[in-house]
């Protein structure tokens, strides 16, 4: 029997562009939304021919803001990926969400249409550091937002937050930790803030205007997080992330755990069939090809060209067990000995012990009850341990 596969939508509409957001978005183009839904559902189709007999076992918005496209052009993109796609009927159905963008209302029109897992980002429960990181809502829009969505009748919530600010005092990023715990989430994304090139905070460090996140603080204030839910409800089953039991996010487990997924949407990304390949980043071009490629299928093509793919690489035995060991070590479970020889024909350590020698002797990573996992100092200095594990 085929392998399921996850679905991602990306959504690349913002109210207004944060100053530390990398991912491929965009404020001002609303006006966009009723033609980017047609052609989600258009895009889908072109791939019906290539997901035949393989069922969806996750589906997740992202962006952008997806709750910034109105319910009606929801309902547009559910139906055309419910006539297309076989979606399981216990699939994990997510959406990102931003707190300033959300009432019950809303809330219940997304239930209604399936969607049963929310993640919420709030950030911070300040809202000093919120304005400081372009935020467009509050600290009590976050609550709200959170209330609305239990009264909605949703039953699985995750809250992201972010820590290490620049010149945070540990005690802030306490308080708002303390914040989303006390509200009792069924899942918490806690991510240290990164300084990505290209954006605007990179430039504002760059002139001296921001400073810059402190590695150290950012280890404190991570370190104290790990003890401060150790003994709680929440597992940690990630390097960022802590779930309630049975509420661990599937979908992202399909990345970390390297099978495969389909990405529809302006600059999502895909692994599907031993292929990596990525869309057209700008909307507007995305739509344009998306249009072409439906027109030729509607032509009479067998197999019309997918337009809208602009980037492709064929995984190689090397690339393939690089990305199953650096995505896989991300999880605290870590990398399993017998499944990784058993996929690849090789005993892990055969494959990579030179490069992990280093990183072992460092005590970064080791062999414990038959996987491979970062150790609690490792998950600080993970980078370290994956850069020795990239391809040549």
């Amino acid at each position: 029997m085929a392998e399921p596969f996850s679905l991602y939508l990306h959504i690349p509409f913002c109210t207004a562009k944060c100053g530390y957001c990398d991912f491929n978005s965009y404020a001002g183009q609303e006006h966009l939304i009723p033609s980017y839904s047609e052609a989600l559902v258009q895009e889908a189709r072109l791939w019906r021919k290539a997901t035949t007999g393989r069922t969806v076992s996750t589906v997740f918005f992202g962006g952008g803001t997806p709750s910034l496209m109105p319910l009606e052009e929801f309902a547009t993109i559910v139906d055309g990926l419910r006539s297309t796609f076989e979606i399981a009927p216990d699939a994990e159905f997510s959406i990102e969400a931003n707190p300033g963008s959300l009432d019950e209302e809303y809330l219940r029109g997304l239930r209604e249409l399936g969607v049963n897992r929310l993640s919420i980002g709030v950030q911070s429960f300040h809202d000093d550091e919120l304005q400081s990181l372009d935020r467009i809502h509050s600290a009590g829009d976050a609550g709200e937002a959170y209330r609305a969505a239990r009264a909605a009748g949703f039953t699985n919530v995750s809250l992201d937050l972010i820590f290490g600010l620049p010149d945070q005092p540990i005690e802030r990023w306490q308080e708002s930790l303390e914040e989303a715990v006390a509200l009792e989430p069924d899942h918490l994304s806690l991510y240290a803030l990164t300084v990505e090139e290209g954006t605007p905070l990179a430039r504002s460090v760059a002139r001296g205007r921001t400073p810059a996140p402190v590695a150290d603080d950012q280890a404190d204030q991570y370190e104290w997080t790990v003890r401060r839910l150790a003994g709680t409800s929440y597992e940690q089953y990630e390097i960022s992330n802590w779930a309630k039991p049975g509420y661990r996010c599937r979908h992202n487990l399909t990345y970390w755990q390297c099978r495969e997924y389909l990405g529809l949407g302006a600059g999502a990304h895909s692994y599907l069939d031993g292929v990596r390949f990525a869309t057209a980043a700008l909307p507007d071009r995305y739509l344009a090809l998306v249009r072409e490629s439906s027109e030729l299928a509607t032509d009479g093509a067998d197999d019309a060209p997918m337009r809208q793919v602009v980037t492709g690489e064929t995984m190689t035995p090397e690339l393939d067990i690089s990305d199953t060991l650096i995505l896989g070590l991300r999880l605290v479970e870590g990398v399993s000995l017998a499944a990784f020889e058993e996929r690849f024909g090789v005993e892990l350590m055969a494959a990579v012990g030179d490069r992990l020698r280093e990183p072992i002797d460092a005590g970064l990573v080791g062999v414990e009850d038959g996987c491979l996992r970062l150790t609690e100092r490792g998950r600080l200095l993970g980078n370290e341990v994956f850069e020795r594990l990239l391809p040549d």
